[in-house]
């Protein structure tokens, strides 16, 4: 069976040598040893560490039974969620859709998104598409308050037993909530809603491997079972990939490289970067430290973006997933007028060009002093996606403890809420509401 891989010799490119690198190996042995021991900060959110090699045969098989009387019955079901809530099953679905499902007809539902953000247009555009049709939600909250979820339930419970009515809906909302606790829990009982657990020891952004993320993705029509095998591939294999990554980037930063770059050449993998930037920025973006998580889809963005990457300031270095192969074939034709002057690959498929194109960028960037890592994936299918997953999930709590901090608290995403809260006139936010407007010269 193959695995994915890491190269880390390229990355170097002058900022440190390998020597250094090497040199932080007692550290990421101890930062895994650590993470294993539960001894570390935030040990209480440690739940995802060994969770693929725990999930039961008849857990994989409720959630399929669940998924599937939702594939039947459904045109579209919304998952509704925020964060890890959601990013993690998005990441997952686009890598593994047709790119243009939403244009085509086909079987199964299609798996749509609500409440990731407050965007009214947005939520009145998904009203309007969802309008007329049998539709499904799943709502994901451990608390059932969190703003942006819990506007978007509301709005889309009350369209769905008015159009389908109570019985309808009560049988087609699937709740993923805390298992004892919160406002959500308390509707799920009481309207009889399917459940699933959030488990207490996992945060949001290493949710994907419970029902938060298992659920929509079998929704979607894909492979439970060989997602969670191939996280579980690299759960019972050895550390030695995530020791290279966080080895690496440490390194790195500590060199002065503050901005890691998550590239890729796949547009299917847009939304993987989103997954990994909340897991990385969430996880060390604390007590002052932190590289920044930013992503870039190329060839795209090399049309954008590249000017700077290649010429800016030296403070970044990249890491790039790169796919084997891809599932279908496109041959360049040739052209009798060659008016294109494209003739020279004809004959030959687009990802042959789309792999000489990465690797000229490698070397183009390492050149300008952009050290590159790569990860490479052999091909985007279910179980290669699982192994990604958790690679990067550990090489997280790895990195995390080398840094300093703790990787599975998020202490700084409150203070926004706050703002909102006393902004909003919510109930019990008096105070900071006059302290508020008084700052606001209201």
């Amino acid at each position: 069976m193959k695995k994915i891989g890491i190269d880390n010799v390229a990355a170097l490119g002058g900022s440190v040598n390998l020597a250094e690198v090497e040199a932080l190996k007692p550290a990421a042995v101890e930062a895994a040893e650590l993470l294993e021991s539960g001894k570390g900060a935030g040990n209480d959110f440690l739940g995802w560490l060994h969770l693929p090699g725990s999930i039961t045969d008849a857990e994989l098989a409720s959630i399929e039974a669940t998924a599937a009387r939702l594939r039947q019955d459904c045109e579209f079901v919304i998952a509704i969620g925020i964060g890890g809530s959601y990013l993690g099953a998005k990441a997952v679905i686009d890598a593994l859709s047709d790119s243009f499902a939403a244009y085509k007809s086909g079987k199964g539902p299609k798996v749509v998104f609500a409440g990731n953000n407050i965007g009214e247009d947005y939520t009145a555009e998904l009203m309007d598409l969802v309008k007329g049709h049998r539709f499904g939600i799943i709502v994901i909250s451990k608390s059932g308050t969190t703003t942006e979820p819990a506007i978007a339930f509301r709005l889309f419970k009350e369209l769905l037993e008015q159009q389908e009515g109570k019985e309808f809906a009560s049988r087609h909302i699937v709740a993923i909530t805390d298992a004892h606790r919160g406002a959500l829990r308390s509707l799920a009982t009481q309207e009889g809603y399917d459940t699933y657990v959030i488990p207490d020891n996992v945060g949001g952004r290493f949710s994907v491997l419970t029902p938060v993320g298992l659920l929509p993705i079998a929704v979607a029509g894909f492979d439970i079972r060989e997602l969670v095998a191939g996280a579980v591939d690299i759960e019972k294999g050895d550390n030695e990939m995530m020791y290279t990554y966080a080895q690496t980037r440490n390194a790195l930063y500590r060199a002065g490289k503050k901005i890691e770059i998550l590239v890729n050449f796949c547009p299917k993998l847009h939304n993987l970067a989103e997954w990994w930037k909340q897991l990385y920025g969430e996880s060390e973006g604390k007590d002052g430290k932190g590289i920044f998580p930013a992503s870039v889809d190329f060839t795209t963005d090399l049309h954008s973006m590249g000017q700077w990457i290649q010429d800016g300031e030296r403070t970044i270095f990249e890491t790039v997933l790169t796919v084997g192969e891809p599932a279908l074939e496109v041959v360049i034709p040739t052209d009798d007028a060659d008016l294109d002057g494209l003739n020279y690959i004809a004959g030959k498929r687009v990802d042959q060009v789309n792999k000489m194109a990465e690797l000229g960028t490698r070397l183009a960037h390492v050149d300008g002093g952009v050290p590159n890592m790569v990860i490479s994936i052999p091909a985007l299918t279910e179980r290669y996606i699982g192994q990604l997953l958790y690679f990067f999930e550990k090489a997280c709590g790895i990195s995390g403890y080398m840094l300093g901090v703790n990787p599975f608290n998020q202490p700084g995403v409150e203070a926004y809420k706050k703002n909102m809260f006393a902004l909003l006139g919510k109930p019990g936010y008096e105070e900071a509401t006059r302290a508020i407007n008084a700052r606001l010269g209201k």
